[in-house]
């Protein structure tokens, strides 16, 4: 199981019902699976889905990886391409067992001399290529925090921005179109600094709908936002001001389509293939399944509510997304656990609620999120455990520890966006 304390955490017919349609959603999003089924090489000619590649048209090919899951696709490229690699590195937030790629971790959601020294490495890397040379590049989520190349900023101050940014309730696309433009590989610089090499780049989706230009801020695709764009979203949570900075130079990216056109971008998976599987296993043990929402979003402290009262006799209503959290408070949680804690109140009898990250980690705790049930607000009261004041706090860590109900995988190798469940009998 890849939920660690499953049995602990279903102490009812119920809960285990709701654990194992996530257990089901988890497993069909390791990376090292889905990338197996999905590339080939006979010959010369790799195959990556419906795209062929003749390698012997290229003089060498590197791997360049950042993001969660690069790693475990790295292993997956190495043992399909074996000595045809000449080499590469990789950015992660874990290691990996590679024999000609470099792996290196990362710190993440905030940077490290780590990501700046592998950032720099990787740029280094890609303005050595020639026109003869192939890049295949891996990128996913997680990206956009462990690529650290700031424009005219030290990443000390680009952290103090995103800080800013998440405090004051920016969603992840928001984030994302400043670190754009703070940055000097994301937004499509990536294209810039390999050109005139080829590049193929296959992405793993974590944003809604799939926009490969947000996928870890976008490196390899042409971005369509402006310096006026992130300029209004930094004004609009007085960004400036709240990290008592003088300026933000903002940089724009890279507009000429000449750094593009050796591009192609694949997306290789989102978390429809975690949903759909989450909604057979529902329909499997007996509850009407439907995917409420592929990307779910809004305050994390409002969303479950909506999606409790919206629950049907015998139905599990499923959604992947990122809610967003403003933090106040000084405890410790993250955005599944804040979730699932606002959405205790709301919970009538027969009704469980689940909310996890599909990377295995809620905001760097030891949770992937939790769980809850109607019992958890009879449970809570006994402990003296007062729910307002624990989101007030932004402490849902806190509580779900004393309750007994955080959900723990430890890290995976997946990360497609949070997946939520609600269930009723």
């Amino acid at each position: 199981m890849l939920i660690k304390n499953f049995d602990e955490l279903a102490t009812s017919k119920l809960r285990k019902d709701a654990l194992l349609i996530v257990e089901e959603g988890l497993k069909a999003i390791d990376t090292e699976k889905v990338l197996s089924k999905q590339i080939s090489l006979e010959g010369s000619i790799f195959t990556i889905r419906n795209q062929k590649l003749d390698l012997n048209k290229f003089r060498k090919i590197f791997i360049i990886g950042v993001g969660k899951t690069s790693c475990a696709a790295g292993k997956v490229l190495e043992e399909v391409l074996q000595d045809k690699i000449s080499g590469g590195i990789i950015l992660d937030t874990k290691p990996g067992d590679l024999k000609r790629i470099e792996c290196v971790v990362g710190s993440h959601p905030l940077p490290s001399q780590t990501n700046v020294d592998a950032t720099a490495k990787i740029v280094a890397r890609l303005k050595s290529l020639t026109k003869d040379d192939l890049v295949l590049a891996v990128i996913s989520g997680g990206g956009s925090s462990l690529l650290c190349n700031p424009y005219k900023l030290s990443c000390d101050e680009k952290a103090m921005i995103e800080r800013s940014l998440t405090k004051g309730g920016a969603d992840i696309v928001e984030t994302n179109i400043v670190r754009k433009h703070l940055s000097e590989i994301k937004g499509g610089w990536f294209a810039v600094h390999a050109y005139p090499a080829t590049i193929v780049s296959l992405i793993f989706s974590d944003v809604p709908n799939d926009d490969l230009s947000e996928i870890a801020s976008g490196p390899t695709v042409l971005d369509k936002t402006t310096v006026e764009d992130a300029q209004k979203i930094m004004t609009k949570y007085d960004v400036l001001k709240l990290c008592k900075l003088p300026h933000c130079e903002l940089n724009e990216t890279p507009k000429d389509l000449k750094y593009f056109a050796k591009v192609t971008n694949i997306l290789m998976m989102n978390n429809k293939l975690a949903l759909e599987a989450m909604k057979k296993q529902a329909q499997s043990l007996g509850f009407k399944g439907k995917i409420y929402d592929n990307f779910l979003q809004g305050q994390a402290k409002d969303v479950g509510r909506k999606l409790i009262n919206g629950l049907q006799t015998n139905q599990v209503l499923i959604a992947g997304g990122e809610t967003t959290v403003k933090v106040g408070g000084i405890g410790t949680g993250g955005r599944n656990q804040e979730f699932v804690l606002a959405a205790i109140p709301f919970l009538n009898k027969n009704q469980v609620i689940v909310s996890v990250a599909s990377d295995g980690v809620d905001n760097r705790t030891e949770f992937a999120g939790a769980i809850a049930d109607t019992d958890s607000k009879f449970k809570s009261k006994k402990l003296g455990l007062k729910i307002e004041s624990y989101l007030e706090n932004n402490d849902s860590f806190s509580f779900f520890k004393e309750m007994g109900d955080g959900v723990e995988t430890g890290p995976l190798n997946s990360n497609v966006s949070d997946l939520i469940l609600a269930l009723n009998k």
